[in-house]
C-alpha cells in the first residue's frame, strides 16, 4: 500500500479529553476518587485508557481536572455579587440544582482528601473564598451591608443556606417530582434577605 493510499487516522486530543472529562466526572461523582474505574471512564469516553494516563497521568490527577473544569465552571457563570447576596444565593441555587454533579465532586473531594495533602487548590478556590470574604468585608465597611455577621460568616452562611435543599444535603429530604423546586428557591434568597436586616 502506497503512502498516498493509507488511510488518514488523526486523533482529536481535545475531543478526546473533552470525552474523558465528561466520563470521569459521571464516574467521580457516582463512585469518589477510590471507588472510581479507569477502565469504566475509558469506555464510557470510547477511548484508549492509556490516553488517561498520557493526557492526566493518573486518576489523582483526572479527578483533579475534572474537579478544577467544574469549579472554574462555576466561578464564571454565577459571579459573586457582594452588592446582592440574596440574588447571588438565587442564581447558585439554579446553578446548582443544574449541576448536581458540581456539589458530589466538591463532597468527594472533601471525604477522601480532606488533611490528606492530595489535591491542592482546586481551581484557586482557597483565593476565590478569600476575594468573596474581602469583597463582604469592603461592603461592611462601606455600610452597603450589616456587620451583624462577620464576612466570613455571612459568606459561608450565603452559601450553606443555597445548597441546603440541593440532592447532596444531609439535611434536606430527597425532592420528588411533585416538590416546588422554586418555592425552596424562594425560600432560600428570602433566608439570605434576612440575613442582611
Amino acid at each position: 500500500m502506497s503512502e498516498q493510499s493509507q488511510p488518514s487516522r488523526t486523533r482529536d486530543a481535545e475531543a478526546t479529553k473533552a470525552r474523558l472529562l465528561r466520563a470521569a466526572t459521571a464516574e467521580f461523582a457516582a463512585h469518589g476518587i477510590a471507588g472510581a474505574r479507569v477502565d469504566r471512564i475509558s469506555t464510557a469516553a470510547r477511548a484508549n485508557k492509556a490516553l488517561i494516563y498520557a493526557y492526566f497521568g493518573n486518576k489523582d490527577r483526572l479527578f483533579d481536572a475534572v474537579l478544577d473544569a467544574h469549579v472554574a465552571r462555576v466561578l464564571d457563570e454565577v459571579p459573586f455579587t457582594p452588592e446582592d447576596l440574596p440574588g447571588y444565593a438565587g442564581h447558585l441555587f439554579d446553578f446548582l440544582l443544574a449541576n448536581p454533579n458540581q456539589l458530589r465532586l466538591a463532597a468527594w473531594q472533601r471525604l477522601e482528601r480532606a488533611g490528606t495533602g492530595a489535591g491542592g487548590d482546586p481551581a484557586g478556590m482557597s483565593d476565590s473564598m478569600r476575594r468573596k470574604i474581602d469583597a463582604v468585608a469592603g461592603e461592611q465597611g462601606a455600610r452597603r451591608l450589616p456587620a451583624d455577621f462577620a464576612p466570613a460568616d455571612l459568606v459561608v452562611f450565603t452559601l450553606a443556606l443555597t445548597c441546603a435543599w440541593m440532592p447532596t444535603s444531609a439535611m434536606a429530604p430527597t425532592l420528588g417530582d411533585g416538590d416546588r423546586i422554586e418555592g425552596h428557591r424562594a425560600a432560600v434568597v428570602e433566608a439570605v434577605r434576612r440575613l442582611l436586616r
